[in-house]
């Protein structure tokens, strides 16, 4: 049964349904509805809610937890991951399980609390010290954004590693039928978590030192081979283009909704169109790429952002056909008259 819901609610209630024994946050809009469904809900869940006294309390909190083995998230704004990246560089180094909800909005600095998608570098590329990668799920719906969190949860436990879930703060606010399906846990085997020392077992120290460069060197790899099994198996994305499109769009989030009434619009006026939507920003879904049918004249990223994602495109696309970007910022959103203007330009040449 379908339950209407505030994105963040449900993003919440999600993370409960999953098992989440631990939060740990700040408030920063336009996600204080995540810590304030976790204090009202997580205790009658046997879980532990605790506001910390900043951002980056709040993270060295969740890699606390996480080193006991239970499942732990926390959530923020763009200027509050960012000051939340120390962390999770520390987390990644230290391999443990961890979800981070990011709830963008518009930016630098501090920017504005409306929603936006320039913190697409600040999820994909790390932002933290040293050589990691986060696994970053991009809904652009409720229903989606709900079945992700516990994706990421499993994925989190699986690989040990801290994984992101970003949401605009257009996905965050808005409300929508959802109806939040529990789905089957990974079963992580725990030999690793921290512990003193008994009569029966050594201790287990967690952490992300190396002071011999030969060790740090062979842990470095060996998170690299991690990030490789990443790549290889947990890539998502959906595609619609097929024989005879002319024009793809490339869009994530509230945005991707959008390209798709533009894609519905262009097709009533004769125009082939489709979409590729990452689900995975890192990964990113590179093979959706590979086999553009040669109908295809060009692809057109459109994000509330000066034009990241374009990156990861043209790298991608390899130059086969141009790539071309739309986007809007400071909190100003598209519309699908302004996607449709300007993919018929760009056929035009």
């Amino acid at each position: 049964m379908k339950t209407l819901m505030k994105g963040n609610e449900a993003i919440a209630q999600a993370a409960i349904v999953a098992g989440c024994k631990a939060f740990f946050g700040y408030p920063i809009t336009p996600q204080n509805e995540i810590p304030e469904y976790m204090a009202y809900k997580l205790k009658e869940n046997g879980g532990c809610f605790v506001q910390a006294e900043s951002e980056i309390a709040a993270i060295n909190m969740v890699y606390g937890a996480a080193a006991t083995g239970v499942r732990v998230m926390t959530s923020s704004s763009s200027p509050g991951i960012a000051l939340k990246q120390e962390g999770i560089t520390y987390l990644a180094g230290a391999k443990l399980p961890a979800l981070i909800v990011s709830v963008s909005r518009s930016g630098p600095g501090l920017g504005g609390i409306l929603p936006g998608q320039a913190d697409y570098f600040q999820a994909t590329r790390g932002g933290g010290n040293g050589d990691y990668n986060t696994p970053v799920y991009a809904p652009n719906s409720i229903q989606e954004a709900t079945d992700l969190v516990q994706v990421a949860f499993n994925t989190a436990e699986k690989y040990r590693t801290p994984v992101m879930v970003l949401v605009d703060g257009t996905l965050a606010q808005m409300m929508e039928p959802v109806e939040i399906k529990e789905i089957e846990r990974f079963k992580p085997e725990l030999g690793w978590v921290a512990n003193g020392e008994t009569d029966k077992r050594a201790a287990n120290v967690v952490n992300s030192l190396y002071l011999v460069g030969a060790e740090l060197e062979k842990h470095n790899l060996r998170l690299d081979e991690t990030y490789k099994q990443i790549k290889e198996n947990e890539v998502r994305y959906e595609s619609t283009v097929e024989e005879g499109t002319e024009i793809v769009f490339v869009a994530y989030g509230t945005p991707s909704r959008i390209a798709l009434n533009a894609i519905d619009d262009l097709k009533e006026q004769g125009v082939k169109a489709a979409m590729i939507r990452p689900i995975t920003l890192w990964p990113f879904p590179d093979k959706a790429f590979v086999n553009l049918p040669s109908s295809v004249k060009a692809v057109l990223v459109t994000e509330l952002s000066m034009g990241q994602m374009v990156q990861d495109v043209r790298l991608a696309v390899k130059e086969k056909v141009p790539v071309h970007h739309y986007g809007r910022v400071g909190g100003m959103i598209f519309e699908t008259e302004e996607l449709v203007d300007c993919a018929k330009k760009i056929l035009k040449g």
